[in-house]
């Protein structure tokens, strides 16, 4: 690549970068959400830290009054706990370095490079102990400072200890008492985007088939449901995010989180199965389409019968997002839905996907189209050769896998 080139590169990068930040920043100024949330944690770091300071440096006039703010901004975690676990591990760790220093020191008469090849092996071991996670270098830092500006009298190192705890104090006591965080939105944000990119999915599918589909949409669907998984273990990350927030947390006490209950993790098991099921269907489209597919495409009217059946399904989704939303939640009886997807024309064929009534009206509702389409589209399954009979069986056993699944992906509050 010729400089010109490069230069122009990394233009656009930094457009990309400065448009990004730009984003974040009106996120940030227009309503709640992470972007205002990594906001304010870092105004309470710099505001923990100043606090610090002030007691340790302006009013007590402490010798080593760098440790009390140094302690403070680190403390302004993401969670209370961990606030709380962070402050342990570097009080232990402060005051193993200290020590260790100040006993190298007091072994090699003050000869400051001895000391540091005594002390800073057993520092670094120390802290490569998994117990300490992220907060090991501190050991190894804490002893750098002692041997460097020869501060290991007993007075520098009571006074080391008494700032970092100092310090420790206020972080905790800021991110714990002003604003503490609680992560429940995030794991609701993660909970939404699963139905709703499923509906945008399904959505999208069923109007372009509507319209004859080619390979590129099919594999642009594929490449889509492909990505609901990480959704997945964005959803699963969250849930570990809300449940540590709560600990220690006196926000739990003042007041309950907003928003409705999260469904329990079974629902996370049948997405899972929903999203390897959307996987399995646009892949075989994809198959099936083009001017060499491996798989017989399906005559026009089995195509014909698939866009009702997926923009039910569809229906279903924006149901379950609306629930989630804390909308009227589905009903609680989850209903006879074997009688409905067997009896005679069960279900409304053409009924619009519906905006009235609550979500669980509306859910059980598609699920009727769905299941109605489903047996339309089985009934077809006679119509063909050996080659299009594969792809249309292929396709009608993985819409009916979808369905079950689907139908157990109804979304029940199990916890708060």
């Amino acid at each position: 690549m010729n400089p010109a080139a490069r230069a122009q590169e990394l233009g656009q990068r930094a457009g990309w970068e400065a448009a990004a930040v730009g984003r974040s920043v009106r996120r940030a100024l227009a309503g709640p959400g992470p972007e205002r949330d990594l906001a304010v944690q870092a105004i309470k770091a710099a505001g923990a830290a100043i606090l610090a300071w002030a007691v340790a440096g302006w009013w007590w006039q402490a010798p080593l009054a760098l440790m009390a703010p140094w302690t403070a901004v680190a403390l302004v975690q993401s969670t209370v706990y961990r606030s709380v676990r962070t402050g342990v591990q570097q009080v232990v760790l402060i005051a193993a370095g200290t020590v260790l220093a100040a006993a190298a020191a007091g072994l090699t008469g003050g000869n400051t490079m001895a000391a540091m090849a005594i002390a800073l092996p057993v520092t670094a071991l120390l802290g490569n102990y998994s117990r300490f996670e992220g907060q090991g270098v501190y050991a190894s830092t804490t002893a750098l400072f002692v041997l460097v500006y020869g501060s290991f009298s007993g007075f520098d190192i009571l006074h080391r200890l008494l700032e970092t705890l100092l310090g420790a104090v206020i972080g905790i006591g800021v991110n714990a008492l002003i604003l503490p965080p609680v992560h429940l939105r995030h794991a609701h944000e993660s909970l939404y985007r699963l139905p709703g990119d499923g509906a945008e999915l399904l959505r999208t599918m069923a109007r372009e088939m509507e319209q004859g589909y080619e390979r590129r949409q099919a594999q642009e669907w594929y490449t889509r449901a492909r990505r609901l998984p990480q959704l997945l273990t964005d959803l699963h990350n969250a849930r570990m995010w809300t449940r540590e927030s709560l600990r220690l947390n006196p926000r739990r006490r003042i007041r309950r989180p907003p928003g409705p209950g999260l469904p329990s993790t079974q629902w996370d098991a049948a997405w899972e199965r929903v999203t390897d099921h959307l996987t399995a269907l646009t892949g075989m489209l994809a198959e099936a389409a083009g001017d060499s597919p491996r798989l017989r495409p399906p005559p026009d009217s089995v195509l014909g019968e698939v866009p009702r059946l997926l923009h039910a399904l569809a229906d279903v989704c924006e149901a379950d997002a609306a629930a989630l939303t804390g909308g009227a939640g589905p009903d609680d009886g989850r209903g006879a839905p074997g009688a409905d997807r067997d009896a005679p024309g069960g279900g409304r064929q053409d009924a619009p996907g519906g905006d009235q009534g609550a979500p669980g009206d509306r859910r059980e509702e598609a699920m009727r189209r769905a299941w109605a389409a489903q047996r339309r589209l089985k009934a077809r399954l006679t119509e063909h050769d050996d080659e299009t009979a594969t792809s249309v069986g292929g396709l009608a056993a993985e819409m009916q896998r979808l369905l079950y699944d689907l139908d157990d992906a109804r979304p029940v509050p199990a916890e708060t």
